[in-house]
């Protein structure tokens, strides 16, 4: 259960917002504001798990009022409420956990609870587990130590390198290639400065936290040596190379898939990761199609459904599993929840991208439903 804060300005949105929070089972609200600056005087004493803030209003925004959050609320995850598409980038600017376009809708709500629970959920297997450190690099960027407790980085600059080199693990890096991913716009030598203090800055952390790593100086730059170490998108690297030279074991690729909780370092505005990002996404769809292909080749419908909810709850704007999802309907017999299902995706397609789904899709539905 989730203690939830909602600040909206506007009375009717506000009262309408606790309505639908408030129906929600994973949600109590203990607080609802139409003051921002009488939030911020509760949120001390509050400490909610979630607070949805509405991005524009008077004396202090949305994003304003996140950062002070930030600052005297650690555990408070940022839900963004916003008429506007292009305030997306800011909300992550400030660790929103994520947002949602208005008008807010149970749909929305229940997918970031749900996003919610399976992070608790990941927390909890983490701190039960034996005294290790553990690292997550899909699905956001998190660094718990041997007590498993979260690591908080002295630096945004010493994160983002860390995270670089945990892309990158075993690889030889030159110094001037981090220095301009980190500073691009920096002279060479107040870069090269920076890169020697931020190294310094991780290699302490790293230590004082046991992460069991280090980082080695090269001749021209600097290597992340993991040793004995382990975290998902190693492994996602090592089992999907071992997929790649022929081992299609069924179980093994399921295990592979269970690696993927989301995006690459979800929620990080790093540029140099969106062509990583992308590249995982793919890999990680392609092992998800063939899994299900297997699962429906064999008519085991109910695995085959099962895979696609997970998809689409990282990914639900995705036309081509909505469209595998409603193919499995139409086999197994379940064509009445095709027009239901079709209907919700579009709605969500509208209200996301602000249009229709394709005309392919429409016209496959439509063949359907005759």
């Amino acid at each position: 259960m989730f203690n939830v804060v909602i600040v909206e300005d506007e009375k009717p949105i506000l009262e309408l917002m606790k309505v639908i929070i408030g129906r929600n089972p994973h949600c109590v609200i203990i607080g609802a504001f139409t003051n921002p600056l009488e939030a911020l005087a509760s949120l001390a004493e509050l400490q909610p798990d979630i607070a949805f803030l509405d991005v524009e209003m008077p004396k202090m925004n949305g994003l304003e009022l996140a950062l002070k959050i930030n600052e005297i609320s650690e555990q408070t995850r940022i839900i963004f409420t916003t008429a506007h598409r292009n305030y997306a980038l800011n909300a992550f600017e400030v660790y929103a956990f994520d947002y949602i376009l208005k008008p807010v809708t149970p749909t929305a709500i229940e997918r970031v609870t749900n996003r919610l629970i399976k992070l608790v959920n990941r927390t909890a297997v983490v701190e039960q587990q034996a005294q290790q450190p553990s690292i997550r690099c899909f699905g956001g960027f998190e660094v718990w130590n041997m007590e498993g407790a979260l690591v908080r980085w002295p630096t945004r600059k010493t994160e983002e390198l860390f995270a670089y080199f945990l892309c990158h693990p075993g690889q030889d890096i030159n110094k001037w290639h981090l220095a301009d991913i980190l500073w691009p716009d920096m002279l060479e030598d107040r870069a090269s400065h920076n890169l020697h203090n931020t190294i310094y800055r991780l290699k302490k952390i790293m230590k004082e936290q046991e992460i069991g790593m280090d980082i080695i100086k090269t001749n021209e730059g600097y290597m992340l040596d993991t040793s004995n170490a382990m975290y998902d998108l190693l492994e996602f690297q090592k089992s999907d190379l071992a997929l790649g030279e022929g081992m299609q074991d069924t179980a093994k690729t399921e295990q592979v898939c269970s690696l993927y909780s989301g995006p690459l370092l979800e929620r990080k505005d790093y540029l140099w990761k969106a062509k990583l990002e992308e590249g995982y996404y793919k890999q990680y769809t392609s092992l998800v199609r063939n899994l299900i292909q297997r699962d429906m080749d064999g008519k085991e419908w109910s695995k085959a459904e099962q895979k696609l909810d997970v998809y689409l709850s990282m990914y639900p704007l995705n036309e081509e599993m909505h469209q595998l999802l409603m193919d499995i309907y139409a086999s197994s017999g379940k064509r009445e929840r095709i027009a239901k299902h079709f209907a919700r995706f579009e709605a969500l397609y509208l209200r996301e991208l602000g249009m229709e789904p394709s005309k392919e899709m429409r016209s496959k539905v439509a063949a359907y439903l005759e």
